[in-house]
Parts: structure tokens; sequence; C-alpha cells
């Protein structure tokens, strides 16, 4: 681990000011693995500028919007009556992620700021256009199991980690941001980016802007959602692929629906296509299936040395319908 600066700042515009200041400077927040990045030499900021206590860590009402500061941890946000029954999948979502030691130390502001998975990234070692562009990409043709299928590039195939970023992209949640430049309010769909040719940012994030807030705008249907992750292990493992889904049915038709994948693509990938192709449409099995086929007719597995990941294909379809499926039964017992 390089040298470096540490500095917590006492208010949100003093720790934009002092990245502002300094290319090189990286915010520290619970959540984010930018410590588990300075011990393997993945990234060595010069300056290390602590955030945890700059931003709110309440949750309010604030008119129809629910506001959650970038502070609240969540294990506290997990556990709030309001996320429970207004936002169920949100809060199934955040159990499913890490343990109960990490989650009581994450927070709303951090954990969608997790670098892309992928061990290649993680081994100095190893070329990597995320930590050295133009380097190469290792996963090609190397180990692809935990990696895209949707929105790869041939610079890179890597993952998002976070299971809460997947709930609030199928939420229609905002993110706040103050910034050098002030503050601007974005979708949460918009936070995360594709890799393209430029697969060392994650994120649409200009230097020193820091998440203030998530919004959690008024959704009835989100009163009907659910999280299913699956994984190679029940306990503290990354997801090989998940769902976020509300649904709404009435006399057996899919009124209105929200989707969204983790696991599959380097941001959480909301799932446009299904959603399309089942509003309006029965809530059989065979909708459901017809919507993941929709969705992931853009899908394309990869080999790999440990067998590729073309099975997250029937996975995504299996575990989508899976889901609705439940959703469904829950909407004709409510």
């Amino acid at each position: 681990m390089k040298p470096f600066a540490y500095g917590r700042p006492a208010t949100a515009t003093e720790a934009v000011r002092s990245a502002a200041a300094d290319h090189s400077a990286a915010f520290l927040a619970g959540g984010t693995n930018l410590v588990d990045h300075l011990k393997l030499g993945v990234r060595s900021p010069s300056r290390i500028i602590d955030v945890t206590a700059v931003t709110s860590d309440r949750i309010e009402e604030c008119g129809d919007l629910l506001v959650i500061g970038a502070g609240v941890r969540n294990s506290t946000l997990a556990a709030d009556h309001r996320i429970r029954e207004r936002y169920p999948v949100l809060a199934r979502a955040l159990l499913s992620g890490a343990s109960p030691q990490l989650r009581n130390v994450a927070s709303t502001g951090g954990n969608p700021l997790q670098r892309t998975r992928c061990v290649y990234f993680q081994d100095v070692s190893a070329p990597c256009n995320k930590r050295t562009p133009g380097s190469g990409c290792s996963a090609i043709g190397g180990s692809t199991r935990h990696h895209a299928i949707l929105g790869a590039s041939t610079s890179c195939l890597a993952t998002h980690p976070s299971d809460m970023a997947v709930a609030l992209a199928a939420l229609d949640a905002r993110v706040r941001l103050l910034g050098p430049s002030g503050e601007r309010t974005l979708p949460f769909t918009s936070l995360h980016r594709l890799p393209g040719d430029q697969p060392q940012h994650d994120t649409v994030l200009q230097h020193g802007e820091l998440i203030t807030a998530i919004e959690l705008p008024p959704l009835p249907i989100a009163r009907c959602s659910a999280y299913r992750k699956v994984r190679d292990r029940e306990s503290y493992a990354f997801a090989l692929l998940s769902v976020a889904a509300a649904l709404s049915v009435n006399a057996g038709v899919i009124q209105d629906v929200r989707i969204a994948f983790g696991g599959v693509a380097h941001k959480p990938w909301r799932a446009y296509r299904a959603e399309d192709a089942l509003r309006g449409a029965p809530a059989t099995e065979k909708s459901y299936r017809n919507a993941a086929q929709a969705e992931l007719e853009q899908a394309r597995p990869l080999e790999g040395i440990d067998g590729g990941n073309a099975f997250k294909v029937p996975l995504a379809t299996r575990t989508l319908a899976a889901t609705l499926r439940e959703l469904a039964e829950q909407e004709g017992t409510g």
C-alpha cells in the first residue's frame, strides 16, 4: 500500500472542494471497496477523503418523496418500516448483500459505488483496461463464469456487484449529487455506465462529485415487489444473477411492472424490453418467459476456461419467471 494523505472534512461542501483540488483524491464511505483495493494495489490515491460524517443519516418524508440520506446504513434502511412496507424489494435486496457486520457499516451513498467485480481487475499482475486503459482485458478467453452477458464490450466484461443498486434501478429512484459545479439530480438508472471503450469509468460522476441522497418516488406498484438472488453459496456471495421486480395485476392481466437484473452487466440492468412485453399481457408463465426472451435476445454469452456463462440466459429466464409468479400469487391473495 502506498502512503496517502487522509482528511475528514466537516461538511459535504468542504469534502467536494478538497477532492476537486486533487485529481488523485478519492472519497471513502461505508460500502465502497476502496480499502480492499488499497490493500491489493489496485488503487493508489494521493488523498483519501472520509465522507462518512458529512451527509445525512436520516430517512425523511419530503412531500411525496422518501429521501434517504447518503449516510444511512444499509442495516438501518432495511429495517425501516416505510421501506419494508412500501418498497419491500429494496429491503430484501439489502438483506441479501454481504453480512450483518458489513451492512452495519455500508451506506446508501457508498454501496452503489462499489467498483465492478472481476478477478482480473483485482489482480495487479494481470492486464486490465479498467486499471490501465489500453492494456487489454484478461477476462477475454479467461474465467468468465461471473461476467456480463449484456452490454459488455471488447474492453471489459465485468459486472456490477451491488444488490441494493439493482432494486433502486427497478424503483425509478433518483440520486442527488453535490459537485464542484453545484447540485444536480439524475435518474439512478443513469448513474452507472456500460464499459464501451472507457471501462475505467464505472459511473457518470465527475471527479469530486458526491452522492448526498437517494430519492424514492411514490410508487404504489412497489408494495408488491421482490428480490431474488442466485449465488454459488447461500451466505456472503455475490450474485451470479439477480432479479428485482414489482408487479400489478388486475383480473389476470398485468397492468404495470418494473424489472431490473443484477449480475448480468457492467451496471444494474433495467429490463425495459421485458416490461414492455408484459404490460397488458396475461399473468401467465408463458408471458413471463416470453418477456425474458425479449430482453435476452441481446445477450452475448461468453466462452471461458471455466465453462463460460451461457448458463445465465436460461437462469435469467427461470429466475424472472419465478419472481413474477411469486408476485402474481401475492397480488391474488392481497
